[in-house]
């Protein structure tokens, strides 16, 4: 009988976890960890590397070893986001026809849900190898921010290494279930998630085993990579004082910097001072030259102090939208490995007036609660459990003079089903174009677009006689439908929305196959067929 998993898709690292009859239990990767670094490489002998022997070849094979691809995934080429961290990556990446991202590794090219489906075939082959049995289905989390367009690809991505996604589901969220069903507490609870890429605040309430999300609010692009980035800049700042030499041009020396910074900032989690060495970084008419620092963590705390400051006004963000006040939590959940830095800990037991909960591990919390939602999903959890979760962003229509009229408010539960009456401004008016948005923006030009559709064959009227009811309803697994209905004629126009960007099915579809084709490959190769 196939097994059903939980998988934490993170930036940094990935965790796969299943429930062992009414426990989760985090399933070992091929070395034996319970994480696997988020990275694949390709070497030059045509090998593909996912997990920790790809991370070895950071340093050695920079162009062709992928790394923070969560933070690509459903992006435009040209976004802000985008142009900031195109100059930070070794590897490289190249813009596709309908605007997206691909991935350049040796003469081929990747879409990041190609990369993606490589982290979680692996994954999937560790719970295959651990469980004995086939895995087919999964609940995959996600950042509770992540937009229509990044949950897609998520699914895609899942899809090309042959695994259903039987719900995507908020990390944060996730983390609470396996929280709330451990300890069987009831209250008004905190989920602070601080990952590599990304940082998430979800405000929930736990009743008898019914976990609804108050609020929830967040930022894709703010994680431990902008902390490491600003230790990175200084050195490389300090080194260009020194030497005159800009080493962000030399990749080799910019990932052995990466790597060293990344390991000095987790020592400075648990020592108060450590050093960078970094012996022949490059040469010069001079010589041989070498970065050799000591740094302490007052020094990092000052460097970063502002980026913790900016997940707290996060925060009270999601607290204004709960209508709740910090006394009102009665417990603190940290997620994600960023949150071990000491100063994370301290300013947000400041912020909320009490410590966070002990004796959970950041890092594998998402993926168990993952793995619980699954079983409840297939019915498998004895105990009643039930999730009402939110909409991350507020949802509606452009109107007249490119406005936005808000049909479903941000972090509203779902499922959930709102009607809001329009008009025609013309007069004798024979069709409306509806154009549906998602964002905060009362200017439709700044939210995103997610589709168009026409209603036509109203009968003529002067302008604002005619009823045009715009209904939207969102279904549990955040899945948006929206219709247009001339109340004088009865005529309707429906919609399924599906993002405007990222893989066309049949797109996908190829991908699948060539995937299915390089599996076949390699089982004929090894004798397993």
């Amino acid at each position: 009988m196939a097994e059903v998993i939980g998988i934490d898709l993170g930036t940094t690292y990935s965790c796969v976890a299943w429930m062992n009859g009414e426990t989760p239990v985090v399933i070992p990767n091929l070395e034996g960890n319970n994480t696997t670094p988020s990275v694949v490489s390709f070497t030059s002998g045509g090998q593909r590397l996912v997990g920790l022997p790809a991370l070895r070849q950071a340093v050695t094979n920079p162009e062709n070893t992928i790394y923070s691809v969560k933070r690509l995934i459903g992006k435009k080429f040209n976004s802000p986001e985008m142009e900031m961290i195109r100059k930070k990556l070794p590897y490289k990446l190249m813009e596709a026809p309908n605007g997206d991202i691909l991935i350049k590794a040796g003469n081929e090219i990747y879409t990041p849900q190609e990369i993606s489906a490589f982290i979680l075939s692996y994954l999937k082959e560790c719970a295959e190898n651990y469980l004995g049995t086939k895995v087919e289905e999964a609940v995959i989390t996600v950042p509770a921010y992540f937009n229509d367009h990044q949950r897609q690809a998520t699914k895609d991505a899942a899809a090309i290494c042959g695994l259903k996604v039987l719900r995507i589901i908020n990390e944060p969220t996730a983390a609470s279930l396996a929280y709330g069903f451990n300890t069987r507490k009831n209250g008004v609870v905190a989920i602070y998630d601080l990952g590599g890429g990304t940082f998430d605040i979800t405000v929930l309430e736990i009743h008898e085993g019914i976990f609804h999300v108050l609020s929830t609010s967040g930022d894709t692009f703010l994680g431990g990579d902008d902390f490491d980035n600003r230790l990175i800049s200084w050195l490389l700042e300090e080194f260009w004082r020194e030497h005159h030499i800009d080493l962000s041009q030399d990749k080799f020396a910019l990932q052995r910097i990466k790597e060293a910074v990344e390991k000095a900032k987790r020592e400075l989690s648990f020592t108060p001072e450590t050093e960078i060495n970094l012996p022949f970084i490059c040469s010069s008419d001079k010589g041989s030259l070498h970065i050799q620092k000591r740094i302490n963590r007052s020094f990092l705390e000052n460097l970063t102090h502002d980026l913790v400051e900016r997940t707290l006004t996060i925060c009270q963000q999601a607290l204004n939208d709960a209508g709740l006040t910090t006394s009102r939590i009665d417990e603190v959940i940290l997620v994600g490995g960023q949150t071990r830095m000491p100063l994370v800990r301290q300013m947000v037991a400041d912020y909320f007036g009490r410590q966070p909960a002990a004796r959970i591990n950041p890092d594998e919390i998402v993926a168990m609660g993952a793995a619980l939602q699954a079983k409840i999903i297939k019915g498998s959890v004895d105990d009643l459990v039930l999730l009402l979760d939110v909409t991350p962003f507020s949802l509606g229509i452009e109107t007249e003079n490119g406005g936005f009229q808000k049909i479903i408010e941000r972090n509203t539960t779902i499922p959930a089903r709102k009607t809001m009456a329009f008009t025609t401004v013309e007069n004798n008016q024979r069709r409306v174009r509806i154009h549906v948005l998602q964002g905060e923006s009362e200017r439709a030009e700044m939210n995103k677009s997610l589709a168009t559709f026409d209603l036509v064959g109203i009968d003529p009227a002067p302008a604002g006689v005619p009823q045009i009811d715009v209904t939207f309803e969102i279904d549990a697994d955040g899945i948006l439908r929206v219709s247009a209905r001339d109340v004088g004629t009865g005529r309707e126009q429906k919609i399924e929305i599906k993002p405007a960007a990222g893989l066309l099915p049949e797109e996908l579809q190829e991908i699948i196959d060539r995937r299915k084709k390089e599996v076949k490959k390699t089982y004929d190769e090894e004798g397993l067929l």
